[in-house]
């Protein structure tokens, strides 16, 4: 757009359209940047859909990048930096985040897309709407890029904007060693594990239609289940095809869901352990052991300086549980628990840090803790369940 006198009230409107992307652009990031594995797993559940697994590998580099992206440029846009650079990128990143949001909506393969994570969940119709408001937000920002002028000096603009960008790297990598600050998981204190595995009061399953079609002497006819005719016989009907069609989507699917524990031999645990009186230690571990010389001394010392004396019961949760096995029991500074196996899913919901440590009451999560706050934990168990402010090391 040539550059001129604009009107007052084109001045106006785009600085409440620059106010209005600026702000939620930042706001998205931050409450991402709560979580940023969250947005990985997100990632990857597209990446299946797509049949691109070949980028699971990347998709927390991605995330992070993404992420700190949201923030920089929302900051860049208040600033009014270099708007002819970020008044494209914005219009590219909308427009992406636009077709993912519709492939949400029109595909049916994905319930959510995951827009401000887990804290502020919306429907796939709601992020759509939102979608096509910011794109024509940013768009009118970009038709009157070359009109913007930064609020402060270049100088000033730079700092602000680096401040920007270490927040954004800075809180990413803290909450992957420790753990998300605002807690929005179904797994977060305070919450009773075997409530969170029920459907919630008054929920509805998916309303599904289901038409088969067969052949009868030669003719097809097509029945919908269940109800079919009174000479039905598969002898004299022959199946063609089945189609199934969602004509309402429910709601009961549990907080937690598709978590089981089972011991080495295959039996399953899952209820005995969570009813079970007093209190139990849960560590759970996604494949990989990740920086095991900085916690694995202080788990160790809560084993066996907390948990044993006081008749803890701890049990360590992995998907690969002869692994875990002979990595904490047998190692050469053992921790002695009792393994159980889990699927990997059900895991990386429960600990976004690797490994995490729950502490439970009767199936009630008490506290957790990522692996960089062992010592802290060892201290806070030795606190509840002895009244002695001590570490008990």
């Amino acid at each position: 757009m040539k550059t001129g006198v604009q009107p007052t009230y084109i001045k106006t409107l785009l600085i409440i359209a620059r106010i209005i992307v600026g702000v939620l652009f930042i706001f998205s990031g931050v409450v991402k940047a709560d979580d940023p594995l969250g947005l990985s797993y997100k990632m990857q559940e597209f990446f299946e859909a797509w049949g691109w697994t070949f980028l699971n590998d990347f998709s927390l580099l991605m995330s992070i990048l993404m992420i700190a992206f949201e923030i920089i440029a929302g900051v860049a846009v208040l600033l009014g930096w270099r708007m002819k650079l970020f008044s494209w990128l914005l219009l590219l990143l909308i427009l992406f985040f636009t077709f993912l949001t519709s492939y949400v909506v029109f595909s049916g393969k994905i319930r959510t897309c995951g827009c401000f994570g887990d804290c502020i969940p919306l429907t796939p119709h709601q992020t759509f709407t939102k979608d096509i408001i910011l794109t024509l937000l940013i768009f009118f920002i970009f038709r009157n890029r070359s009109s913007i002028r930064p609020l402060f000096k270049p100088a000033i603009s730079v700092v602000l904007l680096l401040a920007a960008t270490i927040f954004a790297f800075a809180s990413q990598a803290y909450m992957l060693k420790h753990l998300p600050v605002v807690d929005c998981l179904p797994w977060k204190p305070g919450k009773n594990v075997l409530a969170q595995m029920k459907s919630p009061p008054g929920s509805l399953p998916d309303s599904i239609v289901i038409t088969f079609t067969y052949t009868k002497n030669g003719k097809e006819v097509k029945f919908i289940s269940p109800h079919f005719p009174a000479d039905f016989d598969e002898s004299i009907y022959h199946l063609v095809s089945k189609d199934e069609k969602m004509i309402r989507e429910g709601n009961d699917i549990p907080p937690i869901k598709d978590f089981s524990l089972t011991t080495l031999g295959g039996t399953d645990t899952t209820e005995a352990l969570l009813s079970a009186p007093g209190y139990a230690a849960i560590l759970f571990v996604k494949g990989d052991i990740e920086h095991a010389e900085d916690w694995l001394t202080a788990l160790a010392g809560i084993n066996a300086n907390i948990l044993m004396p006081h008749h803890i019961p701890f049990y360590i949760v992995s998907s690969d549980g002869a692994l875990a096995d002979s990595y904490f029991n047998h190692n050469r500074e053992p921790v002695k628990g009792i393994v159980l196996k889990c699927d990997y899913v059900a895991i990386k919901t429960a600990a976004r840090a690797n490994p995490t440590l729950y502490l439970l009451k009767e199936g009630t999560i008490i506290n957790k803790w990522g692996y960089a706050d062992f010592e802290k934990a060892s201290k806070d168990i030795n606190q509840l369940v002895t009244g002695n402010p001590r570490s008990g090391q």
